[in-house]
């Protein structure tokens, strides 16, 4: 823990340009605070430059280019299952700020907190006779939260609980207030029969199941969030065969022939429904980007690393967008997935 405690601050020391007999203090301080109770509390300062330079090191993330503009809120003094409810709730309604999405991460204590849920909003996922209703993703954890007492409407689109539990005890699930969801009705700006599917998609996607790790410190409650990238909805959540599979049903709206692979009728339903996705957040003004912009954007990120001296690591197969990806820069070059701390890890499920 001294060790990346060290190597961590040499980062915060040097990037932000505090002198370095501060730094000689503060580890002084630090290596007393491990020796006497195994650990250490990082100052709001510390723990802030860290989360974004965790964002500035996920290897699978895109859109990099704003690691500087993360904000993190600070939570680690809460102690109740309720007070860290309504921090999420403040979270959420801060990332939205109705529909012009800021990028937000809030931190909780190392020591006691764990989310059960995936993201701070996602739909369930039913179990029926006739299919699974909803999201396939969410059937397990639906469950879950139906064996905790949850009351589900069991359609297509409900949004779950968020399940908190403290270290030692057992989890409690509060539900959402429908007004700090903000939701996107999805429509295509030629074909009216879309409205038919009646779809929909929530407008910020804050991921909760990872953990956070900052010069030796592990947080494993810290949801975070920037905006979407449409492909994430249009060619995945929406589109892929194990989640809402809406591609065989665009496709007959359409008039396609599907009895072919070779008459691409996947790559036509595909692209209005990524059409559909972006004209639908544009419309209703919540931040999105589509994947040739968020390229771009990347490769400005790759330019400002190199003139900063660093390398920037990537993962290519993720990096590359659903769509497309030969279109844009990052198919055509190697990236390096070393992975480096500050950063955002998964952890193993708590159920």
């Amino acid at each position: 823990m001294l060790n990346e405690a060290k190597e961590f601050l040499n980062i915060f020391y040097e990037e932000t340009g505090r002198p370095n007999n501060e730094m000689l203090d503060r580890l002084v301080e630090i290596e007393q605070q491990i020796n006497k109770q195994g650990f250490y509390e990082q100052t709001t300062d510390e723990l802030e430059y860290g989360a974004k330079v965790a964002w500035r090191n996920s290897n699978k993330c895109i859109g990099r280019l704003f690691w500087q503009s993360l904000h993190v809120i600070d939570k680690r003094h809460l102690r109740t299952e309720e007070e860290i409810f309504e921090a999420l709730l403040e979270h959420i309604q801060f990332a939205t700020n109705k529909g012009r999405i800021r990028p937000t991460i809030t931190v909780f204590s190392p020591h006691s907190v764990r989310i059960w849920n995936h993201q701070l909003v996602r739909y369930a996922g039913y179990e029926t006779e006739n299919g699974i209703v909803g999201d396939p993703d969410s059937v397990t954890f639906t469950e879950i939260c139906e064996n905790l007492g949850w009351e589900s409407k069991r359609g297509p689109f409900d949004v779950l609980p968020l399940v908190i539990q403290m270290s030692g005890k057992k989890p409690k699930m509060f539900d959402i207030p429908k007004e700090h969801v903000l939701e996107v009705p999805i429509r295509h700006p030629e074909y009216n029969w879309f409205d038919d599917f009646q779809l929909k998609w929530y407008a910020v996607p804050m991921i909760s199941s990872m953990k956070l790790e900052v010069g030796g410190i592990t947080y494993a409650a810290a949801p975070f969030n920037g905006w979407y990238m449409g492909t994430e909805i249009g060619a995945r959540n929406l589109a892929d065969s194990d989640r809402y599979n809406m591609l065989p049903s665009i496709a007959e709206r359409m008039g396609l022939n599907t009895k072919s692979n070779a008459l691409l009728w996947k790559d036509r339903a595909l692209v209005e429904l990524n059409v559909a996705v972006l004209h639908s957040y544009k419309e209703d003004s919540v931040s999105i980007v589509d994947h040739h912009t968020a390229a771009q954007q990347f490769k400005r990120f790759e330019t400002n690393e190199k003139d900063a001296g660093r390398d920037v690591t990537g993962n290519w197969a993720w990096l590359i967008p659903p769509i497309s990806p030969a279109t844009t820069h990052i198919f055509h070059k190697p990236y390096d997935n070393e992975k480096k701390t500050p950063n955002y890890f998964y952890q193993k499920s708590p159920y």
